[in-house]
Protein backbone atom coordinates (compact mmCIF):
# COMPACT_ATOMS: atom_id res chain seq x y z
CA UNK A 1 0.00 0.00 0.00
CA UNK A 2 1.60 3.37 -0.65
CA UNK A 3 0.76 6.40 1.54
CA UNK A 4 1.05 10.10 0.25
CA UNK A 5 2.51 12.72 2.72
CA UNK A 6 3.02 16.64 2.01
CA UNK A 7 4.99 18.37 4.73
CA UNK A 8 7.15 21.10 5.67
CA UNK A 9 11.43 20.90 5.71
CA UNK A 10 10.96 21.23 9.27
CA UNK A 11 7.77 18.46 9.80
CA UNK A 12 10.18 15.80 7.93
CA UNK A 13 12.22 13.57 10.11
CA UNK A 14 15.94 12.77 9.75
CA UNK A 15 14.94 9.09 8.45
CA UNK A 16 12.50 10.90 5.84
CA UNK A 17 14.26 13.66 4.68
CA UNK A 18 17.66 11.23 4.38
CA UNK A 19 15.18 8.85 2.04
CA UNK A 20 14.50 11.85 -0.01
CA UNK A 21 17.89 13.42 -0.54
CA UNK A 22 19.11 9.42 -0.97
CA UNK A 23 16.80 9.24 -4.12
CA UNK A 24 17.25 12.59 -5.84
CA UNK A 25 21.12 11.65 -5.67
CA UNK A 26 20.17 8.08 -6.97
CA UNK A 27 18.28 8.85 -9.75
CA UNK A 28 19.77 12.80 -10.61
CA UNK A 29 22.98 12.23 -9.80
CA UNK A 30 24.02 8.68 -10.22
CA UNK A 31 21.40 7.23 -12.70
CA UNK A 32 21.92 10.44 -14.71
CA UNK A 33 25.30 10.88 -14.46
CA UNK A 34 24.92 14.78 -13.38
CA UNK A 35 27.04 16.77 -11.60
CA UNK A 36 24.91 19.18 -9.68
CA UNK A 37 24.56 21.40 -6.58
CA UNK A 38 20.75 19.07 -5.72
CA UNK A 39 20.69 21.11 -2.06
CA UNK A 40 20.18 24.32 -3.47
CA UNK A 41 18.61 26.08 -0.71
CA UNK A 42 14.70 25.89 -1.95
CA UNK A 43 14.18 23.02 0.70
CA UNK A 44 14.19 24.83 3.67
CA UNK A 45 12.46 27.70 2.37
CA UNK A 46 9.11 28.44 5.00
CA UNK A 47 6.34 27.74 2.08
CA UNK A 48 8.00 24.55 0.47
CA UNK A 49 6.23 21.45 0.67
CA UNK A 50 8.00 18.37 -0.27
CA UNK A 51 5.38 15.73 -1.36
CA UNK A 52 6.66 12.05 -1.66
CA UNK A 53 4.83 8.33 -1.50
CA UNK A 54 5.70 5.73 0.69
CA UNK A 55 5.62 2.29 -0.13
CA UNK A 56 6.56 -0.95 2.73
CA UNK A 57 7.96 2.49 4.97
CA UNK A 58 10.22 3.50 1.78
CA UNK A 59 10.42 5.97 -0.54
CA UNK A 60 9.57 5.32 -3.95
CA UNK A 61 8.39 8.90 -5.29
CA UNK A 62 9.16 12.62 -4.61
CA UNK A 63 8.85 15.93 -6.23
CA UNK A 64 9.44 19.52 -4.61
CA UNK A 65 6.31 22.32 -4.40
CA UNK A 66 7.66 26.09 -4.14
CA UNK A 67 5.57 29.09 -3.56
CA UNK A 68 4.98 31.85 -6.12
CA UNK A 69 8.26 33.89 -5.95
CA UNK A 70 10.49 31.49 -4.36
CA UNK A 71 11.51 30.38 -7.64
CA UNK A 72 9.42 32.29 -10.42
CA UNK A 73 8.16 35.80 -9.64
CA UNK A 74 4.95 35.04 -11.28
CA UNK A 75 4.25 30.95 -10.84
CA UNK A 76 4.78 28.26 -8.62
CA UNK A 77 6.63 25.88 -9.37
CA UNK A 78 7.11 21.54 -9.16
CA UNK A 79 10.41 20.25 -9.30
CA UNK A 80 13.00 17.48 -8.15
CA UNK A 81 10.50 14.97 -9.77
CA UNK A 82 11.23 11.58 -9.19
CA UNK A 83 10.26 8.20 -8.82
CA UNK A 84 12.20 4.56 -7.77
CA UNK A 85 13.40 2.87 -10.33
CA UNK A 86 11.37 -0.08 -8.97
CA UNK A 87 8.32 1.74 -9.02
CA UNK A 88 8.44 3.20 -12.32
CA UNK A 89 6.82 0.28 -13.97
CA UNK A 90 3.76 1.16 -11.88
CA UNK A 91 3.13 4.15 -13.88
CA UNK A 92 3.91 5.96 -10.53
CA UNK A 93 5.25 8.67 -12.18
CA UNK A 94 1.22 9.82 -13.77
CA UNK A 95 0.07 9.25 -9.80
CA UNK A 96 2.88 11.65 -8.40
CA UNK A 97 2.32 14.16 -10.73
CA UNK A 98 -1.71 14.31 -10.58
CA UNK A 99 -1.06 14.55 -6.78
CA UNK A 100 1.65 17.10 -7.12
CA UNK A 101 -0.76 19.67 -9.27
CA UNK A 102 -3.49 19.07 -7.03
CA UNK A 103 -1.37 19.61 -3.58
CA UNK A 104 0.23 22.74 -5.54
CA UNK A 105 -3.20 24.25 -6.35
CA UNK A 106 -4.46 23.56 -2.90
CA UNK A 107 -1.61 25.59 -1.75
CA UNK A 108 -1.50 28.22 -4.07
CA UNK A 109 -4.68 28.35 -6.06
CA UNK A 110 -4.37 32.23 -7.77
CA UNK A 111 -0.87 30.75 -9.22
CA UNK A 112 -0.35 29.34 -12.70
CA UNK A 113 2.47 26.56 -12.14
CA UNK A 114 5.86 26.31 -13.93
CA UNK A 115 8.11 23.90 -14.56
CA UNK A 116 11.80 23.33 -16.12
CA UNK A 117 11.09 19.66 -17.37
CA UNK A 118 13.93 17.28 -19.22
CA UNK A 119 13.47 17.32 -23.23
CA UNK A 120 12.70 13.48 -22.95
CA UNK A 121 9.35 13.97 -20.36
CA UNK A 122 8.12 16.67 -22.48
CA UNK A 123 4.89 14.70 -23.99
CA UNK A 124 4.22 13.14 -20.07
CA UNK A 125 4.35 17.38 -18.72
CA UNK A 126 2.14 17.83 -21.60
CA UNK A 127 -0.42 14.98 -20.68
CA UNK A 128 -0.77 16.52 -17.29
CA UNK A 129 -1.46 20.17 -18.76
CA UNK A 130 1.65 21.78 -19.79
CA UNK A 131 2.41 23.15 -22.00
CA UNK A 132 5.82 24.48 -23.44
CA UNK A 133 7.19 27.78 -23.81
CA UNK A 134 10.75 27.36 -24.14
CA UNK A 135 12.99 26.41 -26.86
CA UNK A 136 15.10 23.99 -25.80
CA UNK A 137 17.79 25.10 -23.24
CA UNK A 138 20.74 22.94 -21.72
CA UNK A 139 20.94 22.80 -17.70
CA UNK A 140 23.33 20.47 -15.92
CA UNK A 141 23.97 19.47 -19.29
CA UNK A 142 20.82 18.26 -19.80
CA UNK A 143 18.40 19.66 -22.28
CA UNK A 144 15.53 21.24 -20.80
CA UNK A 145 12.44 23.02 -21.60
CA UNK A 146 10.08 25.86 -19.88
CA UNK A 147 6.72 24.35 -19.76
CA UNK A 148 3.73 26.33 -17.68
CA UNK A 149 0.76 24.71 -17.06
CA UNK A 150 -2.49 27.10 -15.84
CA UNK A 151 -4.88 26.86 -12.90
CA UNK A 152 -7.85 25.70 -14.97
CA UNK A 153 -6.55 22.89 -17.69
CA UNK A 154 -9.07 20.91 -18.91
CA UNK A 155 -7.45 17.33 -20.16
Amino acid sequence: MITWHCQAFSELSNYTLYDLLKLRSDVFVVEQNCIFPDMDNLDTLPNTRHLFALQDNKVVAYVRLLAKGDCYPDHSSIGRVVVAEESRKDKLGHVLMTNAIKETLNLWPDSPIKIGAQSHLERFYQSHGFITVSEPYMEDGIEHYVMTRETEVSL
